[in-house]
């Protein structure tokens, strides 16, 4: 296993406004091999939960969940007055966010195992909340699990698309791509990443929970914050 070549994908900002265009984007990612997805879901990005707006968003990650993809949280509103979403918020405040967060993805049948902070924007607080009470995290260098820290360092064709199919070249063990569902609109970003996929059909596609197995015991001691 250790010496497994994967490619892990997560798509990001999956909620009611992108929900269209993550569906196709999903079925355009099993079209390209791509059979396992890490799908990061914002719980109330306008304040009202997801599953009220957009109830077949709700149908389709249940659908998602049972053919293998994980489903996970991303923040909970996403984009708090164009700031990071937990800037500026004490210990209580990014709790009951957290909380809240996860209520409403359980409440539609698809409570998560993991979490990942919108722009990867942690604050310490948020750090620390996040490794005592999710399995796993994700930061732009690496997946911080209970049980182990996977380094896998995250390619993003918002950054620059050439970029990323040079870095994939040489990625390790894991490569690690990052979606948006913006990119979608970039036909040059949509070019380098067919040509990534290609160059990893080799690989084997694995979920976020996949790379970081559920502990033993549930109620084992947090990790210490990773960059």
């Amino acid at each position: 296993m250790s010496a497994e070549r994967t490619i892990a994908v997560a798509l990001h900002d999956v909620e009611p406004a992108t929900f269209d265009r993550c569906a196709l984007i999903r079925d355009w990612l099993h079209d390209h091999g791509i059979d396992h997805v890490t799908l990061l879901v914002v719980p109330a990005a306008d304040l009202h939960p997801f599953f009220q707006r957009r109830p077949d968003l709700a149908a389709w990650l249940l659908d998602c969940r049972d053919r293998g993809d994980t489903i996970a949280q991303h923040g909970f509103q996403r984009d708090r007055a164009r700031r990071p979403e937990f800037s500026g918020l004490c210990a209580e405040e990014t709790r009951a966010s957290l909380e809240a967060g996860r209520r409403l993805l359980a409440l539609a049948g698809v409570a998560p195992r993991g979490f990942v902070a919108p722009g990867y924007a942690y604050t310490p607080v948020l750090r620390r909340e996040v490794a005592s009470g999710y399995d796993w995290w994700a930061t732009v260098m690496r997946l911080v699990g209970r049980e182990r820290d996977t380094l896998a360092p995250a390619l993003s064709l918002r950054r620059s698309a050439l970029g990323v199919r040079a870095r994939s070249l040489t990625a390790g063990r894991v490569l690690r791509l990052d979606l948006h569902p913006a990119d979608f609109d970039r036909p040059r970003r949509v070019l380098a990443l067919e040509s990534v996929l290609r160059g990893a059909s080799g690989r084997r596609a694995v979920t976020y929970d996949e790379l970081a197995p559920a502990p033993f015991a549930s109620s084992g001691a947090g990790v210490a914050p990773s960059t």
